[in-house]
């Protein structure tokens, strides 16, 4: 049973996948005209998994786009969350402000 305390996210990362398709292309294209942005494609798949819980990385976002310090505006930034997420209840709106001012 769910809970308002908890986040559900369903998170899709097929980027393992995508990144063996770039590598493949750019062994394909070593030469190519093309090489340099199968290069730049896969330096940004390679950058996306920054090994942070996804969670905190769309958090980290949602407050990004709204010009706020999860630290110093913390209210609302956990206002901003709930904004962005409806359904998502209080106490793990909280939950995630803390766990992303403990990955800054």
């Amino acid at each position: 049973m769910f809970t308002k305390k908890e986040t559900h996210f369903v998170v899709l990362n097929d980027l393992d996948e995508a990144r063996a398709a770039i590598q493949r292309a750019l062994n394909d294209a070593i030469g190519s005209d093309t090489a340099a942005g199968l290069r730049q494609a896969l330096d940004i798949v390679d950058g996306i998994g920054d090994g942070r819980d996804p969670r905190v990385r769309w958090a980290a976002q949602v407050l990004a786009e709204a010009e706020l310090d999860a630290r110093e505006q913390e209210i609302k930034a956990i206002k901003a969350l709930r904004e962005a997420l409806p359904g998502l209840g209080l106490a793990a709106a909280v939950d995630l402000i803390r766990q992303t001012q403990a990955a800054t």
